[in-house]
């Protein structure tokens, strides 16, 4: 079982539009297929799950769209906040924050606040988040703390990314069809094993999950090395 998942959830709108429906229906139905995620990872003793719920890219959406997504995000904080505590979830966010509407971020940092002390498994969700800006606002507090060259490693270059705390993520799943990370745990995902289905996000439920895992559980990770069975020297 991986312990850490990322999920590129993709496709809402597409799936809204090929229904004839309004592109808002299809991220208020995503959402709700988000929070069904969640909590089949959190039976399936997932450690981590990082779910990519808003780029800084999609600022440049509509701003009616922009605005219904903020929407979706405060319903939810207000909705779920008992029951992951009760749950004994972590939540998590990584991302500009600073950039969401002031009541998001109180609603944010109230949930981060009120969960920190829980055991289960933590939910991260990556909001205005892309990882080339993760990278450079990594490399700019680096800058600014005054740090020589030759400390420099991949541990402490680790330490200043908005994920310093997590493990790495051992699967990405990326719906809708698409082929690439759009920006997403670049670093973090170095030997993370990718996963690509067409299944639109609205309709990825328990089953499309499970087959995700079990193609992972068949993969055989070496991180670079050779494989155990191998005699080659």
């Amino acid at each position: 079982m991986p312990s850490h998942v990322g999920i590129i959830m993709d496709g809402n709108g597409r799936w809204a539009e090929i229904r004839g429906l309004p592109r808002i229906e299809g991220h208020r139905r995503g959402s709700e297929r988000a929070k069904e995620i969640a909590e089949i990872s959190l039976e399936l003793g997932i450690k981590c799950l990082t779910m990519y719920a808003f780029s800084t890219e999609n600022w440049q959406r509509p701003q009616r769209e922009v605005t219904t997504l903020m929407k979706i995000l405060e319903i939810y904080l207000k909705n779920e906040l008992s029951e992951l505590i009760k749950k004994g979830i972590v939540f998590r966010t990584i991302g500009e924050i600073w950039r969401l509407p002031d009541n998001i971020q109180s609603l944010i940092k109230e949930a981060e606040e009120k969960t920190a002390a829980n055991k289960g498994m933590t939910l991260v969700a990556a909001l205005s988040y892309s990882s080339r800006n993760e990278i450079v606002r990594a490399v700019k507090r680096i800058m600014s703390s005054g740090i020589s060259q030759e400390e420099i490693s991949e541990d402490l270059f680790n330490s200043y990314l908005d994920t310093t705390d997590l493990m790495p993520p051992d699967l990405i799943i990326r719906t809708s069809g698409e082929r690439r990370l759009s920006n997403f745990l670049l670093w973090q995902s170095a030997y993370a094993e990718l996963y690509f289905t067409d299944t639109l996000w609205p309709d990825f439920d328990k089953e499309e999950f499970m087959l995700a895992i079990q193609d992972f559980q068949g993969r055989e990770r070496r991180f670079g090395s050779l494989p155990a069975r191998s005699n080659a020297s």
